[in-house]
């Protein structure tokens, strides 16, 4: 089911629903007369992109607010140690849990009910026919677990990578400038605008530059540090056995750290990906950010698509400076993020790339 959730067909039908909310959100920031906290914000877009685009919930922004700060809540104490006392991170996960799948319940109910207007398939569509086809109507506790999994799944990596993505813009204008004269000489920007109909799945598949600055960023900040798998045959690594059934974690980060591919593994280089390099040609398990092997992330497709669709917008609609003296540290737990979130005014450009600021409009709700 999640092989069709995350299809070439599906991934077609989010994607103007993926640049409704991107543009939406840019134009907030950019009327936003203070700095804003940009991990903070990509938490927010991310989570309103998992519910507006792939649950297609059609809920109001005040309570769309109020579910984000208890999600949050739920994914700050997932990992708690599970000691059930009064005060405890775990108490406050399993509260949160419980006041979440309310408010899910709810927007399931209603998406039930409301079948009208909907001009495409979104994620739980697919899983409830999925079901169907299957002979099995799924459970309303099913459908609130599938729908908590594909938030989970679209939320914390992807906000983390949006992070980062917007960092190296800032500290590499000429990546940017490089971006933008792609998207001209594809015919995708002009006089300062997204040409109408330009941005289709298979045009974005084929800006080449675009896509190597991408995978730079997931190369270099990997959200996540690492996996685990379970051993299904013994073997030998390094003169050393590992049996059969043990539990092994694998570094993501290590991997693309000390892989012999990669020249200068701590320089921002987006070429090492193009076509008179192509540095994650060499070997399988070189260049992993997403996974590898049969249990790789099914979700990297979107995840990559969602990137794209956020690069494009920046480097078309929004000029951008960092509101600090200097960069943010970066920390690395639970995921990669600057410490101060980092800190950066935004401002909205008109089709001369004027600067021009404007309040946000409501465009998703006859839309999504």
């Amino acid at each position: 089911v999640f092989s069709k959730i995350f299809s070439h067909e599906a991934l077609e039908s989010y994607l103007p629903k993926i640049q409704l909310v991107i543009k939406d959100t840019l134009r907030a920031w950019s009327s936003n007369p203070e700095p804003i906290n940009v991990y903070h914000e990509a938490q927010k877009l991310t989570f309103r992109m998992a519910i507006r685009v792939l649950l297609g919930f059609r809920i109001p922004d005040e309570e769309l607010g109020r579910l984000f700060e208890v999600y949050q809540q739920f994914v700050e104490n997932v990992f708690s140690l599970p000691v059930d006392l009064p005060f405890s991170g775990y108490r406050r996960g399993i509260r949160a849990r419980e006041t979440l799948q309310k408010g899910l319940e709810k927007a399931i109910q209603e998406k039930l009910q409301n079948t009208q207007g909907k001009d495409y398939a979104d994620a739980l569509d697919i899983l409830i026919e999925s079901g169907k086809e299957h002979g099995k109507e799924l459970t309303m506790q099913e459908l609130k677990d599938g729908t908590l999994e594909l938030i989970f799944a679209a939320y914390a990596t992807t906000a983390s990578a949006s992070t980062s993505l917007i960092m190296q813009l800032l500290k590499h204008p000429r990546v940017l400038e490089k971006l933008r004269e792609e998207l001209r000489s594809k015919g995708i920007l002009h006089n300062g605008c997204i040409c109408e109909g330009s941005l289709r799945l298979d045009n974005i598949n084929g800006l080449q530059y675009l896509d190597c600055v991408i995978k730079e960023v997931l190369r270099l900040f990997t959200p996540i540090s690492g996996g685990y798998r379970t051993v299904l045959q013994t073997f030998e690594l390094d003169g050393f056995q590992i049996p059969k059934g043990w539990s092994v974690m694998y570094s993501i980060r290590d991997t693309h750290d000390t892989a012999p591919v990669f020249k200068d593994v701590d320089v921002f280089d987006p070429d090492r990906f193009g076509q008179g390099r192509s540095e994650d040609k060499d070997g399988r398990f070189h260049y992993l950010p997403f996974g590898g092997g049969v249990r790789t992330c099914l979700g990297k497709h979107l995840a990559k698509l969602f990137l794209k669709a956020l690069a494009i917008e920046l480097a078309s609609t929004s000029r951008f400076e960092l509101a600090t003296r200097t960069f943010p540290k970066i920390t690395l737990v639970p995921v990669v993020h600057p410490v101060d979130g980092l800190k950066v005014k935004f401002f909205g450009l008109d089709s001369n790339q004027n600067e021009i600021l404007t309040g946000t409009d409501a465009m998703l709700g006859a839309t999504v």
